[in-house]
């Protein structure tokens, strides 16, 4: 059965884009610790990130690295987080996260409820802002 990730990267889900070649795909995260929360996927469905192939996984650090970039430039932060859990979605993924401190990353925290304008503004501008 597909993840809920493979049918976001078939169109059977709609989700707010950030940036998406033929590999690789950013959207925004949902249910985001901050704003400008992404998550990053390969479009091939791989459980657990460490078992993509070689050139995948570096095609996809390369690619969160432009995404990481593009929300430093537009999301007020110090840094861009990256955190790799992967366990409530059996799809490889990483989590960009704007980070003022520490404890922004932490996800007991409780999740941001933004409207869908917000959603497409901050996917808008992180995307424009990608090299």
């Amino acid at each position: 059965m597909p993840s809920i990730f493979s049918k976001i990267v078939a169109g059977e889900i709609p989700s707010y884009k950030v940036a998406e070649n033929e590999n690789f795909l950013a959207f925004l995260d949902i249910f985001p610790l901050a704003k400008g929360h992404v998550l990053v996927i390969p479009k091939k469905e791989v459980d657990y990130l460490f078992d993509l192939d070689k050139a995948t996984y570096s095609g996809l650090m390369e690619f969160a690295r432009k995404v990481a970039m593009a929300i430093g430039k537009t999301i007020p932060c110090k840094r861009v987080g990256v955190a790799v859990l992967g366990l409530e979605v059996p799809h490889a993924h990483i989590h960009l996260i704007p980070l003022n401190s520490e404890q922004d990353i932490n996800f007991s925290n409780p999740k941001l409820k933004l409207t869908s304008e917000e959603f497409v503004s901050i996917a808008d501008s992180i995307s424009k802002a990608i090299v």
